[in-house]
């Protein structure tokens, strides 16, 4: 069972970043994921993460690839992959406006793979490169280009489709958001967050069968069920149901959390 966690440090600092880093680590969990949004540089604090710890993996869920060249992600990508020899995962992602988001993300990677950087070559093992991929044609580019992809927001029926579409040799690590105290009120309103402002995630959705009644005032009981494991035997069984769906990883995003909620967590995987 590989169970890692996501977790966004928008405004977390230096110090208390590290000790969530330590702490991720000494309880057993394989991974840690965090998201690019208005904080931090993602590969800067992944550099930071790595530096703090000495077996975990780090990984960006996503790093946005509109916020750096293709050429000065790659050169990153390299650097942490020498340093940190397999513990270095980087999932890309992030839209620029005006355009279709498939062919810049293709592009994109095109431009990594093909970055000029002769006095830094690729590491060995090379960093693991998955893609934030939901819809069809952004799975079979994640299939084609990258090595797997790294689904956000989504129950363990899009995890089945994942694996179907990618086939059985990509990586595919999903996040999973619980709320280990059994607050339906906080995993509605995180819900209703990215219902109310990612169009991407509605289409998505509705590709899964939901009706815009599910999607309406912040979402449905039904959507909030499908999407964040409320209670602690709740987010045990969602976390096997990923795996069991074919996910190779599940990182767990714990809403509310409180200072022994990964420890908490941590008690619940055999």
């Amino acid at each position: 069972m590989s169970v890692g966690i996501w977790q966004f440090f928008e405004d977390t600092p230096i110090g208390e970043l590290r000790e969530t880093a330590t702490e991720v680590e000494e309880l057993g969990f394989d991974a840690l994921w965090f998201g690019e949004y208005a904080g931090r540089e993602a590969f800067t604090q992944a550099a930071l993460i790595l530096a703090a710890t000495s077996r975990l993996r780090v990984a960006t869920g996503i790093a946005r690839f509109d916020r750096r060249a293709p050429i000065t992600a790659e050169a990153a990508t390299r650097a942490l992959g020498e340093a940190y020899p397999g513990r270095f995962t980087v999932g890309l992602g992030g839209h620029f406006p005006g355009t279709r988001p498939i062919s810049a993300m293709r592009e994109y990677l095109g431009g990594m793979d093909e970055a000029d950087l002769p006095a830094l070559p690729v590491p060995s093992p090379r960093p693991r490169r998955l893609i934030a991929a939901l819809g069809p044609q952004a799975l079979d580019l994640a299939a084609e280009r990258a090595d797997g992809a790294h689904p956000y927001f989504v129950p363990p029926e899009h995890t089945a489709l994942a694996r179907e579409r990618l086939g059985a040799g990509k990586y595919l690590a999903v996040e999973q958001a619980v709320v280990l105290d059994g607050s339906w009120e906080v995993a509605r309103e995180h819900v209703g967050t990215y219902v109310k402002l990612a169009p991407h995630h509605r289409s998505n959705l509705r590709r899964l069968g939901f009706t815009d009644e599910d999607l309406a005032d912040g979402g449905s009981d039904r959507l909030v069920g499908a999407l964040v494991a409320v209670g602690e035997q709740q987010a045990a069984d969602r976390i096997r149901a990923h795996l069991d769906a074919g996910a190779d990883h599940v990182c767990v995003q714990v809403l509310a959390r409180t200072k022994d909620s990964y420890r908490r967590l941590a008690d619940l995987l055999p």
